[in-house]
């Protein structure tokens, strides 16, 4: 971790394809690098691999489009790699970039990592059954998914080719502190995750778990969700960690913030219980998702360009609609008092997703402008929502959730996971 350089910025999908080609060409005899696919858009999808294993890691970065430090922190683990290919005796084939077409469309903000307006003005991220991460093949009682998007089909093929003993998906957040996930009760494992923020001055999640119900295994660490329970609700998919239990991998998604507070990690009391801060909270989203609907509602019938920023709008609306609905379920469970952690959670999601749907939402509305398409309707709505943009941003900020983290440090908490949990397997064999 003390060997991660600085990074001023995140790299294009080009400059990471530039690079990588760079490090096989000046490795000819260690580094393979080969295509395993292409994307929707036809970009090509390669697999880099290195080492001799005699057991294989597969590393998947940028699963979602808006989530760039894993291509930093591969980039950094194989010039590691390059300088001892035998390292912890594992094969490892690195996906640098699992969604280069979502990507492109977040490479507006990736030159200034940290500025919360650039990230939300050119913010874009699929729906559940457009992502990577989700869409891996699943049956579940009456319920089948068999729809894979061709980046998901070539991870699986990567996967069905190597049988890893390890995937590791690499994640970022927003305003949250640092978090994994295990797809297995290993407290040892978790228990040194765990203890890795912290050596780079990164604070733990201690908030509401990202998805309602999630089981914890040690602090930040929570058992990995089956797909079960999240495929059949949102219409989507299983996660990698569904394909990796094919090969009894063990499964990490690892998740840093962006930017740093302490109250995510202060589990002091708020002086309010946990019900009355969800209920705000509930309250507040159902604002949030039926104000945008107003907005569907009133440009529906004059769009004409079908953009990934409308698809995303559109299907992103009904998941937050049931993601609600499922918090809801969970208010009578609730009686008891909030920390500070939690409510501070509530408060940051709810600044999360006003900026994320109200981005892409204005980036729909300028697709439509762009294409000539000027009607009274779309001219309207694109003037009322930027400013109902500028007073949303305006009350993030002045909640902020603290200085931006610089990526180095994001960088070196990934990095320390997959090589902390590529060590963990070591250990177990050996014994």
């Amino acid at each position: 971790m003390s060997r991660v350089p600085g990074y001023a910025a995140f790299p294009s999908v080009d400059a990471v394809q530039s690079e990588l080609e760079e490090i096989a060409a000046a490795h000819p005899d260690l580094v393979r690098r080969r295509r395993i696919g292409a994307s929707r858009l036809g970009e090509p999808l390669h697999a880099l691999t290195i080492g001799d294993g005699p057991a294989d890691a597969v590393i998947i970065a940028g699963p979602h489009p808006n989530e760039p430090v894993g291509a930093l922190t591969v980039l950094t683990l194989i010039r590691l790699l390059c300088q001892d290919p035998a390292s912890l005796g594992f094969r490892w084939h690195i996906v640098a970039c699992a969604d280069p077409d979502g990507a492109r469309l977040n490479e507006g903000w990736y030159a200034t990592p940290g500025d919360r307006r650039a990230y939300a003005e050119h913010f874009y991220r699929p729906d559940l059954a457009d992502q990577v991460e989700w869409t891996f093949p699943l049956v579940s009682g009456d319920y089948r998914f068999d729809r894979p998007l061709p980046e998901t089909a070539a991870l699986m093929r990567l996967m069905d080719e190597v049988r890893p003993s390890l995937v590791c998906s690499l994640h970022n957040g927003e305003y949250q502190g640092a978090f994994f996930y295990l797809n297995r009760r290993d407290a040892v494992l978790a228990e040194r995750l765990a203890g890795l923020p912290g050596v780079e001055g990164l604070p733990l999640h201690h908030g509401e778990p990202e998805l309602p119900g999630a089981e914890p295994i040690a602090p930040a660490v929570f058992l990995t969700p089956d797909g079960a329970q999240v495929g059949p609700t949102f219409g989507a998919g299983g996660s990698s960690a569904d394909y990796a239990a094919r090969f009894g991998a063990l499964h990490l998604v690892t998740e840093v913030p962006s930017w740093a507070d302490e109250r995510v990690a202060d589990q002091s009391a708020a002086g309010r219980t946990h019900r009355e801060v969800a209920a705000e909270g509930a309250v507040a989203g159902r604002e949030l998702i039926e104000t945008l609907q107003a907005g569907m509602r009133a440009v529906a019938g004059d769009l004409t360009v079908r953009s990934p920023f409308r698809r995303s709008t559109e299907s992103t609306l009904e998941t937050f609609r049931k993601l609600a609905e499922l918090e809801e379920e969970a208010l009578p469970e609730l009686d008891r008092p909030a920390t500070v952690a939690e409510e501070f959670s509530h408060r940051q999601t709810l600044h999360l997703l006003r900026l994320r749907l109200l981005g892409v939402f204005l980036r729909m509305l300028d697709a439509e402008l762009a294409a000539g398409n000027l009607t009274p309707a779309i001219r309207q709505q694109r003037h009322l929502f930027a400013e109902r943009f500028d007073q949303w941003y305006g009350q993030a900020e002045t909640d902020g959730p603290g200085p931006p983290i610089e990526p180095r440090r994001m960088v070196a908490v990934q990095l320390g996971a997959i090589l902390t949990a590529a060590a963990r397997l070591t250990e177990r064999v050996a014994s």
